[in-house]
């Protein structure tokens, strides 16, 4: 019975070790990529994060002229740079995460092309439909981060 039990615990353990291989952690979030130290959360913390608020903020105060013209647009192509780190260096773990990496790359070149006409509303409009990227990934990849 013992030896039983041993084996069915041997095969379960297998099983889920495999499926953690082939489909990720339970939750899919890759924590980093294979090479390189940046971690998903310093990614997240140190760039998507301040620059996303940033232009969030800008943008709804509209830029007042050239300087601050110039901030929202290098936010936005940092953003545009971060959804290329994002999927690179096997860190990403599903059709969720490059999906989200897509809408982050084309969203974020939207309102870019919106700034580079000096066009506030439709900055803002664009940006509101890259923001669907953040949701849509976190959604299903973010971890609950107790500070």
């Amino acid at each position: 019975m013992k030896k039983l039990f041993l084996l069915g615990a041997a095969a379960c353990s297998a099983a889920l070790l495999l499926t953690m291989v082939v489909t990720g952690p339970a939750n899919g979030q890759v924590t980093k990529g294979k090479t390189r130290p940046l971690t998903t959360h310093q990614l997240m913390e140190g760039l998507v994060g301040p620059n996303c608020g940033g232009l969030s903020k800008a943008l709804k105060a509209k830029p007042a002229d050239a300087k601050a013209w110039k901030k929202v647009a290098t936010q936005a192509a940092l953003l545009n740079e971060a959804s290329y780190i994002l999927m690179a260096d096997g860190r990403c773990p599903d059709g969720v995460w490059a999906g989200a990496a897509k809408t982050l790359r084309e969203g974020s070149a939207a309102v870019l092309k919106k700034i580079e006409a000096k066009d506030a509303a439709g900055a803002q409009a664009a940006f509101a439909g890259m923001t669907k990227a953040c949701g849509a990934c976190h959604k299903v990849h973010k971890k609950a981060h107790k500070h």
